[in-house]
């Protein structure tokens, strides 16, 4: 796992990132702490909901975690952080655990969503690898404890489509001869940032006429997108059914374990870091529950089963100890040191800018 000196470099793009984001994004009222002091509690049955990404946990990990503490995880899934966020507001279900984005972890405590379980104090909070402290979202853990961290770039088959691409503007370009065979992701803040890029922008630009280019761009592209989905992504890409798909890093290497000819691309024109992570939601009906699972997926030997499924690497040290070798060598895992420039770690956008995206967005959806 020699490679994994990397995730020093790219978590400090994130410290860089998070000087550009309100402070007010880190702070606030709690609204009453649920853990941080007295004894860690003990499994007593029950159940625990989690809310998380599709497809994104092992499920032997999870019968691993009821066998282990007798708890039930009831598991329901979401296709990005904008969907979670609107279930939470809406109020329309409770969920004991959830997993966002570094961005989303930064808005959903500026709006008070989550607990100040102050995971940092946990048993295992000690085993939070340093880079993912003091970062921008949470910098004293207050609320999360990282899961799993990776990159959104381009999954391709130069064969199906006839050679490599380089960039964004080649994934976007609606003379692609992969039009009809292409996917992206159900994820407004990637494709936007992805077009941005395209068209020259920088992510999260307020500047009008960006967004003037990125939706002439999407209008023309859009023709050629045979499916708008973040589920499925694996399936469709290892069978073929897609030949080009903005696709996260570990979702690649499962689908390239089944179809080697996927190549997956670090385009020239930028690719986004991201992390995602652990918190408790407000309205939880089980925090004791809620603690001892994310506790329990703080342990090296777990969170390094769980990497072995997902594919990314996580948070966690001595991980690495118990993750399958070919990840450790596998450079849509491990960032090549010659692409790591190319990384960009992207802070939740201003008012203004996320505003634009939402028009851009509406527009490509209809």
């Amino acid at each position: 796992m020699e490679k994994k000196r990397n995730i020093r470099m790219l978590l400090g793009a994130f410290g860089v990132a998070g000087a550009m984001v309100l402070t007010a994004c880190a702070g606030g009222d709690s609204g009453g702490s649920a853990g941080g002091s007295g004894d860690f509690p003990e499994p007593n049955g029950g159940t625990v909901s989690l809310y998380n990404w599709t497809d994104y946990i092992d499920p032997d990990v999870l019968r691993k975690f009821e066998e282990e503490t007798g708890i039930t995880v009831i598991l329901d899934n979401y296709d990005s952080n904008e969907t979670l966020l609107a279930r939470l507001q809406a109020g329309g279900a409770s969920y004991d655990v959830i997993v966002p984005g570094d961005y989303m972890v930064a808005q959903m405590i500026e709006l008070d969503l989550l607990l100040d379980v102050n995971p940092a104090s946990f048993p295992n909070g000690g085993n939070v690898k340093d880079e993912f402290r003091g970062q921008y979202w949470d910098p004293e853990l207050r609320y999360t404890v990282p899961y799993m961290y990776g990159t959104t770039g381009i999954a391709y088959d130069p064969t199906a489509i006839g050679g490599e691409i380089t960039s964004w503007a080649d994934f976007f370009d609606p003379e692609s001869p992969a039009a009809g065979r292409i996917g992206t992701l159900n994820d407004q803040i990637e494709v936007v940032h992805a077009a941005l890029r395209a068209v020259g922008a920088e992510p999260c630009s307020t500047d009008r006429n960006d967004y003037v280019k990125v939706d002439d761009l999407l209008t023309a592209w859009k023709p050629g997108v045979a499916v708008i989905n973040s589920d499925g992504v694996i399936g469709r890409m290892a069978s073929g059914e897609q030949v080009m798909h903005m696709m996260w890093n570990g979702a690649f290497t499962r689908a390239q374990a089944d179809n080697p000819n996927l190549v997956y691309l670090y385009p020239e024109d930028g690719i986004t870091l991201w992390s995602d992570h652990f918190a408790v939601p407000k309205g939880a009906q089980n925090v004791d529950n809620a603690k001892i699972f994310i506790n329990w997926m703080m342990d090296p030997k777990n969170i390094g089963e769980a990497t072995n499924f997902v594919g990314y690497d996580n948070g966690i040290i001595g991980s690495g100890e118990f993750m399958n070798p070919e990840l450790g060598t596998n450079d849509a895992v491990i960032i090549p040191d010659q692409f790591l420039s190319r990384t960009q770690a992207i802070p939740g956008c201003s008012l203004e800018a996320i505003d634009l995206y939402d028009q851009v967005w509406t527009n490509f959806r209809r």
